[in-house]
């Protein structure tokens, strides 16, 4: 039976279409990379630093988006990450495309194998400091995620949700 790490590895290499000792290569310099630009964006004392080196490592990103300190965007799948205009993320917050049950062979083979899926937060979206945000989600237009929260299914546009996992707080009305 493989090893996790290897059978990992070869999931990445194959998603990537990296093959042989060149494949290895690139697989092991994109890991690099993303993990150079990521850390420096995270420490980045300015959000627009930390906006340019995460389209960089190729998130799509709108126009006047801020991006707090210490944001993690997933490390593996950075360009299946959408970020539309005028969005706020708050410091500490993650933000998955992935999951995997990275080194228990049981539940990657029988129970829950890798999964990927697009995450996208839509214009206008605020998600407040310290919120963890998984794979598949669709954060709504102009919607709310409150502090703490861990976002497990979409989120209507026009709404605040939170808690773990996130509920709905409030539909948003427009102050007359």
């Amino acid at each position: 039976m493989d090893e996790p790490e290897e059978i990992n590895k070869k999931e990445l290499m194959d998603y990537y279409g990296y093959k042989g000792k060149i494949g290895t290569a690139k697989y092991y310099l994109r890991y690099l990379g993303n993990w150079v630009l990521q850390t420096l964006a995270k420490l980045s004392p300015h959000p627009g630093i930390a906006v340019k080196l995460q389209r960089i490592r190729g998130v799509k990103i709108g126009k006047h988006v801020y991006i707090g300190p210490d944001v993690n965007l997933d490390d593996l799948y950075p360009h299946l990450i959408t970020i539309e205009d005028y969005v706020s993320i708050g410091m500490r917050t993650l933000i998955f495309v992935h999951s995997n049950p990275t080194c228990s062979m049981d539940l990657k083979n029988n129970y829950y194998q890798r999964e990927v899926a697009p995450t996208t937060i839509k214009r206008g979206a605020w998600i407040t400091p310290g919120c963890i945000i998984l794979a598949g989600v669709t954060i709504g237009e102009n919607s709310i995620v409150g502090a703490g929260s861990v976002v497990v299914k979409d989120v209507e546009p026009y709404t605040i949700v939170g808690g773990s996992p996130a509920k709905l707080i409030k539909r948003l009305e427009r102050r007359v």
